[in-house]
C-alpha cells in the first residue's frame, strides 16, 4: 500500500505525533499490541496482503466511490463543490474500508473473535458485515442511548450474526461503549479489537488512516480527470474521533490545501452541551493515547453532546490533535441545528439523505470564505438511513 511520509500520518517509533498519541495501556494488552503492530507492519506491505483488499474494495464495497459536482451548492457558494460520496459504499460509509482491512489482518493473526465499538452504528454494521463475509465471531458494544436512537443500525449488526452488549455506565454512548470494549478485550486477550476511529493506541491510529486512505487516493485521480487539476483548495470532513477526515486529508497534508476538520457544538459551545474537543478539550489521556479531549480540572472527563452519535465522543484521534495544534489543520464547531438545516437542503436540492456527521461538514460550508476559483471537496462520509427518525422529529 501506498504510505505516506507526512509527519501528520506517520508516527514515530512508539507511535507519537509530535506530542499525541503512543500507547498507554495495561501491561496485560502489551503483547496484543505489539503482535498487532509486528502484524500490520508485515502485511500492509505483503503484495498478496494489498491485492486481496484492493480487490474487496473494488468489487464487495464498490470502490471506488463518485466524486459528484453539486451544481446546487456550487451555485449558493459562488464556487466548486464536489462531494466524496462514501455514503454508496456498501454498509452506507466509510467504516467499511478499515473494517476490511483489519479483519484480512486479523485473519492471518488467526484470530476467531472480533470485538468492536460503535456510535452511531456504521462502524459496528461494517464489522458485523466483514465477519460475516469471513466466517468470524462478532461481538459489538454500544451504548445503551445509541441503541435507542440508531435502533436500524442495530436491527442491522444483529441480522448480520453480531451480538450486541449494551453499554450502561456514563453518558451510555461511544465513549463508554469504547470503555466497555478495551474492558473486554482486556478480560479475553486472545479477542482481536477492531477499532473504528484513528483514535486508540498505536498502531490503530496509523493504521486506520491508512486503510482509509483510498478516500483521498482517489479524490486526486477523479479530480484531476473531471477538472484537469488533481489538488483541491480545500478538503471538509466533520470528526468525532476522526477516520473519515484522517482519509480524507491523507494524500493533502503535505500539498497547498486547505484542510478543514468540522467538530460538533451540540448547543453551543459553551453552552455545556458540546462535542467540540479540539476547541474546549486540553491535552490528556484517553483511551489509550495522549490527546487532546474534554476534562475537567482533575482531569475526569466531560461528558460530550451532539445529536449525532458518530460525533459525540470526548476526544479526537491523536493525529488531529497534532495537526489541529500546529495549524495545519483548521477546525470549526457546527451546531446540532446547523446540521439538520443542512441535512434537509442535501435532502430536498439534491436527492442525497446525508448521515447527521456528513450534515456537520455540510453545514460548514456557510462559514467558510470561499472565491470562484475555490475547489471545495467536503467528504460525504455516511447516507441518512440510520437517522430518519431524528429527521423527522424536527420537521
Amino acid at each position: 500500500m501506498q504510505l505516506s511520509n507526512s509527519k501528520y500520518t506517520q508516527p514515530d517509533d512508539l507511535g507519537f505525533f509530535g506530542e499525541f498519541g503512543g500507547a498507554f495501556v495495561p501491561e496485560l494488552l502489551r503483547p496484543n499490541l505489539t503482535e498487532l503492530e509486528d502484524s500490520f507492519n508485515k502485511f500492509k506491505n505483503d503484495p498478496t496482503f494489498v491485492k486481496e483488499y484492493l480487490e474487496l474494495l473494488n468489487h464487495y464495497v464498490g470502490r471506488p466511490t463518485p466524486l459528484y459536482f453539486s451544481k446546487k451548492l456550487s451555485h449558493k457558494h459562488e464556487c466548486s463543490v464536489y462531494l466524496k460520496r462514501e455514503d454508496l459504499n456498501h454498509t452506507g460509509a466509510h467504516k467499511i474500508n478499515n473494517a476490511i482491512g483489519q479483519l484480512l489482518i486479523a485473519k492471518r493473526m488467526g484470530k476467531t473473535q472480533i470485538v468492536a465499538e460503535t456510535g452511531a452504528g456504521q462502524h459496528g454494521v461494517a464489522t458485523a458485515t466483514a465477519c460475516a463475509l469471513m466466517n468470524i465471531e462478532c461481538i459489538v458494544f454500544m451504548g445503551e442511548k445509541d441503541i435507542e436512537r440508531q435502533a436500524p443500525n442495530v436491527k442491522r449488526m444483529e441480522f448480520l450474526g453480531a451480538k450486541i452488549i449494551p453499554a450502561t455506565s456514563g453518558s451510555k454512548t461511544l465513549k463508554d461503549a469504547t470503555n466497555e470494549a478495551i474492558r473486554y478485550w482486556i478480560n479475553n486477550p486472545s479477542s482481536y479489537y477492531l477499532i473504528g476511529s484513528v483514535v486508540g493506541p498505536h498502531p490503530y491510529p496509523e493504521m486506520v488512516a491508512l486503510f482509509q486512505s483510498v478516500i483521498s487516493k482517489e479524490i486526486k485521480t477523479q479530480l484531476n480527470k473531471q477538472t484537469g487539476k488533481s489538488i483541491p483548495t480545500k478538503v471538509v470532513a466533520c470528526v468525532g474521533g476522526g477516520s473519515n477526515a484522517a482519509g480524507a486529508f491523507f494524500e493533502f497534508y503535505e500539498e497547498n490545501v486547505e484542510l478543514i476538520a468540522v467538530e460538533a457544538s451540540g448547543h453551543g459551545l459553551h453552552s455545556g452541551k458540546s462535542a467540540a474537543t479540539s476547541i474546549l478539550g486540553t491535552p490528556g489521556v484517553l483511551h489509550g493515547s495522549m490527546t487532546i479531549l474534554m476534562q475537567d480540572k482533575h482531569g475526569q472527563v466531560t461528558e460530550p453532546h451532539s445529536i449525532s452519535a458518530g460525533l459525540d465522543y470526548p476526544g479526537i484521534g491523536p493525529l488531529h490533535a497534532f495537526s489541529i495544534d500546529e495549524g495545519r489543520t483548521k477546525s470549526i464547531p457546527i451546531t446540532d441545528q446547523e446540521a439538520l438545516i443542512a441535512a434537509k437542503e442535501l435532502s430536498r436540492t439534491e436527492g442525497i439523505i446525508p448521515a447527521l456527521e456528513s450534515a456537520h461538514a455540510l453545514a460548514a460550508l456557510e462559514k467558510i470564505n470561499s472565491s470562484k476559483d475555490d475547489i471545495i471537496i467536503v467528504n460525504l462520509s455516511g447516507r441518512g438511513d440510520k437517522d430518519m427518525e431524528t429527521y423527522l422529529n424536527d420537521e
